[in-house]
C-alpha cells in the first residue's frame, strides 16, 4: 500500500493541523473533574519527558566546539533574548486598543522563547548558508532558553501572566531543568539508543506536545478564557505578528551585513535569529501559566506557522541569488549531517 504524504505544494505545516485539531478536541470535549486531573498529571510527565529527551540529544562536546564562532552565536542570542523582548515590550502600547491583556501577555511570552533548531537548519541549507553554524546557534539558543526564558518571564511578566509567580520558577527547575540535566548526564549511556530511534522518539515528542496542548486548552475552556477573544482581536494579533516577523527578518539580515558577516553566516543568523520554537515554548507555557496557558500559546502557534511560510519563500529566493552560484558547487560539510540529531526531533520546532 502506498504511503500517504503531505502535498509539497501545501504551505501549511501538517503538525499545525494536528495542533489545531487538538485545540478543537479540547473545545468540544474538555477534560473535567477526575479526567482533568489525569490530563494535568500526564501533561506534567510529558513535559518532563520532552526535556529529558532534549538533554539526551544535545551533544555538549559539539556545542562547546561551536563556541569558536562566538560572534555569530552571540548575535543570534542577542536577537532572540534581547531584541525580540524589547520589541515585545514596545508592543505594549497596543494594549488594550488592539490586543487584550491576555493576548498581549501571550505575544510578550512569544518574544521570550528560544529559537528553533530543525527549521533553521532546513532553511539555511536550502538558502546555501552556514549549516553547521545554524545547528550550533539553534542548540545554544535552546539550551540558554531553559534558563533565560523563565527568568525573563519573571522579570517582564510578573504576576500579570495569569498565575505566573515565583512558584513557577520552582516548577521550571523540577519539570524542565532537572530532566534536561538528567538527560545530559545519561547521554553517555543512552545517546546511541536515542540516535538509532530518532524517528520513533520524534513521534513521542510530537505526541507529548499535543497532550500538553490538550490539557492547556481544556483547562482554558473550563475556565471560560476563550470567551474573552473576538475575531477582530485575533485579526489584530495576526497583523502585529506579521510586523514583528518582518522587523526581525530585516534586522537580522541587514544587521549581520553591517557587522561584516559573510553571506553564508548572514543566512544562518537570519533564520536562527528571527524564529521562535514551538516545541520549547508550548511546554514552558504549560509550566508557567497553568490555566491561562491556552491564550499564552496562541500567539506562538500563529507566529510559528507564519514564520515557516515566510522563511520558506525567503530561503528559495536566497538560493537563487547570484552569490549562491558558487556555493551551489560546494558540498555541505559532513559535520552538518552528524549534528542533525542535536535538534528536538520534531518538524515543528
Amino acid at each position: 500500500m502506498k504511503r500517504l504524504r503531505w502535498p509539497r505544494w501545501m504551505p501549511v505545516d501538517p503538525y499545525i493541523v494536528l495542533l489545531l485539531g487538538t485545540v478543537g478536541l479540547a473545545a468540544l470535549f474538555p477534560a473535567r473533574g477526575a479526567a482533568a486531573d489525569v490530563a494535568s498529571g500526564a501533561s506534567t510527565a510529558a513535559i518532563a519527558l520532552l526535556f529529558f529527551l532534549y538533554g539526551a540529544r544535545l551533544s555538549t562536546r559539539e556545542a562547546i566546539e561551536g563556541l569558536r564562532h562566538w560572534r555569530l552565536h552571540g548575535t543570534v542570542l542577542a536577537c532572540t533574548f534581547v531584541i525580540f523582548p524589547l520589541l515585545g515590550l514596545a508592543a505594549g502600547v497596543l494594549e488594550p486598543a488592539l490586543l487584550t491583556h491576555n493576548l498581549y501577555t501571550g505575544l510578550l511570552f512569544l518574544t521570550l522563547v528560544p529559537s528553533t533548531i530543525q527549521s533553521s537548519i532546513a532553511f539555511t541549507s536550502i538558502a546555501r548558508g552556514n549549516v553547521p553554524a545554524a545547528i550550533c546557534a539553534g542548540s545554544f539558543s535552546s539550551l540558554a532558553g531553559i534558563v533565560l526564558t523563565p527568568l525573563l518571564a519573571a522579570a517582564l511578566l510578573g504576576n500579570s501572566g495569569g498565575g505566573f509567580s515565583a512558584d513557577s520558577l520552582v516548577k521550571v527547575v523540577l519539570q524542565l531543568l532537572v530532566p534536561f540535566v538528567a538527560g545530559q548526564v545519561l547521554r553517555r549511556w543512552i545517546g546511541g539508543f536515542i540516535a538509532r530511534h530518532r524517528k520513533v522518539l520524534g513521534y513521542v515528542d510530537r505526541g507529548s506536545i499535543l497532550l500538553v496542548v490538550y490539557a492547556a486548552f481544556s483547562e482554558g475552556m473550563v475556565q471560560g478564557i476563550w470567551h474573552q477573544v473576538s475575531p477582530a482581536r485575533l485579526g489584530a494579533l495576526l497583523v502585529v505578528e506579521a510586523v514583528l516577523l518582518a522587523v526581525m527578518l530585516a534586522l537580522t539580515w541587514y544587521g549581520a551585513k553591517a557587522l561584516r558577516f559573510s553571506r553564508e553566516d548572514r543566512i544562518a543568523i537570519q533564520f536562527a535569529g528571527s524564529k521562535k520554537s514551538l516545541a520549547s515554548g508550548l511546554p514552558m507555557a504549560g509550566v508557567l501559566f497553568g490555566a491561562h496557558a491556552s491564550l499564552a500559546v496562541l500567539p506562538l502557534m500563529l507566529f510559528h506557522q507564519m514564520q515557516l511560510m515566510v522563511c520558506a519563500v525567503i530561503a528559495k529566493r536566497r538560493a537563487r541569488d547570484p552569490e549562491a552560484a558558487e556555493a551551489a558547487t560546494t558540498p555541505v560539510p559532513p559535520v552538518a549531517e552528524s549534528r542533525i540529531a542535536v535538534g528536538t526531533g520534531t518538524r515543528s520546532d
